[in-house]
């Protein structure tokens, strides 16, 4: 079978969306031949992130982006009442080169990495799966719902149902539409009930996220992992760091927290100010600093999917700390696997109880281990995703 990867970002083992697009790129080119269009921002190692994806993909194509001005283009945007997010991933230059690779060669089914690459064009009769990391309306809804400021609340508040319309039509017109849990399952299904909606969930290389028995833990560290130009995550560290952090260090004064992700906005480099606070921003790998971290934290209020930040953390045997919706759609146990709370006292008492008392970080890492293990493995999915694309083409 022959399959075209259309994906916002080149393919990484490393971390976040481009984790999943790499591990489906590896899974079905274990069986069938692949070729991968992608965008690749400018200043990031190109050389090297394609020179890995080669070893997979048959053929790859990469198309610079730029990023636009953002707010100058919100405004124009909302002034025609259309949405921002849905063209700012459209690129003249990425539909040339799709047309240019389907006017030569045949594909048997294209898979879209993200309903907002489905924005580009494609012949009748290509095979269209849908791989939803989110649902994006959902993103954008519950930002409006967070917002306090009214222009802000206003401007989500349109960009959901802007969005809405556009995802749901996308996904009708796919063959096959991929979601990472079952909560998104039957939100998909209620909207769309013709609709082949699979679940295929987020999961974690159980060989490279391994507990490090080198690197030794590091008394009262805490980390939170993502990227920082991702705004669910800026939300989320912000809302720990007003609310949460200065909790923590008033019991424990020698608590450290290292916050680490691409690209962070200057309201999170301004966290750094804060005592025992280390903004580190991107790292080549991330293993070695959740090694070394007591516990990991997950203080999203706002986001879609499942968390890979909570996964990897997991297998690598560490206590976790999330809300409610920052655990969402993941089957874990409050308790067991992990420690759950929403209130800021109550989040922070949980970090707090997680630091002074190594067992019971001991028994949620073991069992978080145990869990990733047996249900989040990407090595169990590989023949369940081949034949949900054999299944499109019968």
């Amino acid at each position: 079978m022959n399959i075209l990867i259309l994906s916002f970002n080149l393919p990484s083992p490393q971390s976040g969306a481009s984790t999943r697009n790499y591990q489906v790129l590896k899974m079905l080119a274990a069986k069938h031949n692949c070729s991968l269009l992608a965008f690749q921002p400018g200043g990031s190692d190109k050389e090297s992130a394609i020179a890995a994806i080669e070893q997979l993909a048959s053929s790859v194509h990469v198309i610079p982006w730029s990023e636009p001005a953002k707010r100058r283009q919100q405004l124009v945007s909302t002034l025609c009442g259309k949405s921002y997010t849905l063209q700012s991933y459209y690129r003249r230059e990425m539909q040339d080169a799709i047309d240019a690779l389907v006017a030569h060669e045949h594909y048997d089914v294209v898979l879209y990495e993200s309903v907002l690459m489905a924005t580009y064009r494609l012949p009748k009769h290509v095979k269209v799966i849908i791989d939803q990391h989110n649902i994006e309306f959902e993103v954008r809804q519950r930002t409006y719902q967070q917002e306090r400021t009214s222009v802000r609340k206003w401007y989500n508040w349109l960009e959901s149902h802007l969005i809405r319309a556009a995802e749901i039509e996308r996904c009708r017109s796919a063959h096959t539409v991929l979601v990472t849990s079952e909560r998104e399952h039957l939100i998909l299904k209620r909207l769309l009930p013709t609709r082949v909606i699979q679940v295929l969930p987020n999961g974690v290389d159980t060989k490279r996220f391994q507990k490090d028995d080198v690197l030794q833990e590091v008394p009262g560290r805490i980390i939170f992992t993502g990227s920082m130009e991702y705004y669910p995550n800026v939300q989320a560290v912000l809302f720990f760091a007003q609310r949460c952090w200065p909790l923590i260090r008033a019991q424990l004064p020698t608590a450290t927290w290292q916050i680490i992700g691409k690209n962070p906005l200057p309201e999170v480099l301004k966290l750094a100010e804060l005592p025992g606070v280390t903004v580190i921003g991107s790292v080549p790998d991330m293993r070695p600093y959740l090694a070394q971290a007591e516990v990991a934290l997950a203080p999203l209020l706002i986001g879609s999917g499942t968390r890979l930040k909570i996964l990897e953390a997991l297998a690598m045997q560490k206590a976790v700390v999330s809300t409610s919706l920052g655990c969402e759609g993941l089957v874990v146990i409050p308790g067991k696997h992990l420690l759950v709370a929403d209130q800021p006292e109550r989040f922070a008492q949980a970090v707090l109880n997680l630091l002074l008392d190594p067992q019971l970080r001991a028994a949620l890492g073991n069992a978080g281990r145990v869990l990733v293990e047996e249900t989040y493995n990407w090595e169990h999915y590989r023949r369940f995703l081949w034949q949900i694309f054999e299944d499109v083409l019968l």
